[in-house]
């Protein structure tokens, strides 16, 4: 299939799964890999990424699934624990996995990533070409950032970088986000407007225009729309991207030509 656009940012799922202990949300509904593809099929995007729900833990069974079955559409970044066998990323790779996913927010505390078995888990990520996605508060993003970012992996961030809502840009989280960007290591996902606390997103938007321009950005519709269901459609959520970047060149980038080089398309 032709590459027109790609959705970076969607969660398939089943309610029947276990459900990890420690966990911000869960699944209301069954929410199947077909009808994520019909969807991206009725609005002329041909390819997704599937980012692994939180609260599944480390189970990456029903992700891996739709992967396999349908490895020329669609890639996927991953839960893991920190000690993962090497080999078993590997096997991961193969079938279509491109990153790992740290969803840390509004736990009480988060891991040190500075620690020996995240050294190692990160080395092993730059021997696969993966990237690190991270969703956190800005507060505690402004502190582990800067680390992740030493240790040589791609960093890509969920949601505008889940700025502070009352500091804004000047928040300093979100100017962490800014010099990564402006670095060249790090994305960000301009996606689920709905998650910054009722703040502009016009505003980030033209701060990370500024800092990286549209190859350090990419678009994502955040499907299913977990806990903001109500009013949120996929036609919506490509309706803000277009009145957030007006310009055609820029938009083409985010939609296509960055996200088909960092998801390895």
């Amino acid at each position: 299939m032709e590459l027109t656009a790609i959705d970076c940012h969607a969660h398939v799922m089943r309610r029947e799964a276990k459900l990890a202990d420690e966990r911000h949300s869960e699944p209301k509904r069954d929410v199947l890999v077909e009808e994520y593809l019909d969807l991206l099929d009725r609005h002329g995007v041909s390819h997704g990424v599937l980012t692994a729900p939180s609260f599944y833990g480390t189970d990456n069974a029903i992700l891996l699934d739709a992967l396999t079955r349908h490895p020329d559409r669609l890639r996927g970044t991953a839960i893991v624990a920190p000690e993962s066998d090497p080999g078993l990323l590997q096997g991961m790779a193969a079938q279509g996995v491109v990153g790992i996913r740290l969803n840390w927010l509004r736990r009480r505390s988060i891991p040190d990533v500075a620690a020996p078995e995240w050294t190692r888990l990160f080395a092993t990520l730059r021997e696969l070409d993966w990237q690190v996605e991270i969703f956190l508060e800005d507060a505690k993003l402004a502190g582990m950032l800067p680390v992740v970012r030493r240790s040589g992996v791609r960093v890509v961030l969920d949601h505008f970088g889940c700025p502070d809502p009352v500091q804004g840009v000047a928040s300093p989280g979100f100017q962490e986000v800014l010099k990564a960007v402006a670095a060249g290591d790090t994305w960000v996902k301009l996606s689920a407007p709905y998650r910054l606390g009722g703040a502009d997103p016009q505003h980030y938007v033209d701060a990370l225009m500024q800092a990286g321009g549209p190859e350090r950005l990419v678009w994502a519709s955040d499907w299913p729309w977990v806990n903001h269901e109500a009013g949120t459609t996929y036609r919506g959520c490509l309706d803000w991207l277009h009145a957030w970047v007006p310009d055609e060149a820029a938009r083409r980038s985010i939609l296509a030509d960055t996200p088909r080089a960092l998801f390895r398309f």
